[in-house]
């Protein structure tokens, strides 16, 4: 097994600390192949907005051939994990350990403007059916939420909301915050399936199952988009920092824009 120290005692580097208050976050190590940067330990809107701006810049650079030795880029609610090779940053830089130089170059990169990746956010609608045959959950939810089936639907679709996060399944977001009045926990006993398409809620956040899937959400809704395509060159529908507005539809444009989907 690769020693990440095996080289740390020809040149000891320090690892990059924040030098300021405006410097957004910290790295901790992740086994021998892996640095997490953490922008926090709670979730907030501004430190999920800081890491999926990292992770998207990050993954700009990765693509042009900047980031010769990262593998992978994930993106968490307040954390951006980094996939090295300790092999190849061993060989790119032999007088200092691998997670130390992973450090070095994540805070240059990031450091300074990533030309490319600072488009303001790309937003998508959405369309939903909250129709009772789509929708086993929606007085269930409402009544927890001393709301009206009609009021929860508005609330459900009256802002823009930030995707916090993919994950779980290729292709699934976690899409926030509601209101604090749409804050209902998730089902005490999951479902062993859930239907492609069902929108979620729970804890002030929704999700769409990309796929037929187990699940514990509450389920308010169904769209006919299409979340996850692994054969595109871009297979899924949104990603960290995008902007999801929900709307809701009939049972026929439902039918409609199911038929264009499936063509």
């Amino acid at each position: 097994m690769f020693d990440v120290n095996a080289n740390a005692t020809q040149r000891p580097v320090s690892v990059p600390k924040p030098v300021d208050r405006n410097h957004a976050w910290q790295f901790e190590p992740c086994g021998e192949c892996c640095v997490i940067l953490v922008f926090d330990t709670v979730f907030s809107i501004e430190r999920n907005r800081q890491a999926a701006a990292a992770a998207n810049a990050l993954r700009h650079l990765k693509r042009q051939g900047l980031l010769p030795g990262i593998t992978d880029v994930v993106a968490a609610m307040v954390t951006v994990g980094v996939h090295y090779s300790p092999m190849a940053f061993a060989a790119q830089y032999p007088h200092t350990s691998p997670f130390q130089a992973v450090c070095e170059l994540l805070s240059a990169s990031l450091n300074q403007p990533v030309a490319g990746t600072t488009a303001p956010a790309k937003r998508v609608e959405i369309p939903v059916c909250y129709e009772a045959e789509y929708a086993p959950d929606l007085e269930q939810v409402a009544d927890a939420c001393s709301l009206s089936v009609k009021q929860l639907i508005d609330a459900h679709t009256a802002h823009w909301l930030d995707v916090l996060m993919m994950g779980f399944a290729p292709g699934h977001p976690y899409i926030g915050l509601h209101s604090e009045a749409l804050a209902v926990p998730r089902r005490s006993v999951p479902r062993t399936q859930v239907r492609k398409g069902s929108i979620g809620i729970a804890n002030q956040q929704s999700v769409i199952y990309p796929a037929d899937l187990p699940g514990g959400w509450n389920l308010v809704g169904l769209t006919p988009l299409n979340l996850f395509s692994p054969n595109d060159d871009v297979p899924c529908l949104l990603k960290g920092g995008d902007q999801v507005r929900f709307t809701a539809i009939s049972r026929r444009e439902f039918d409609v824009l199911a038929q264009g989907e499936a063509l």
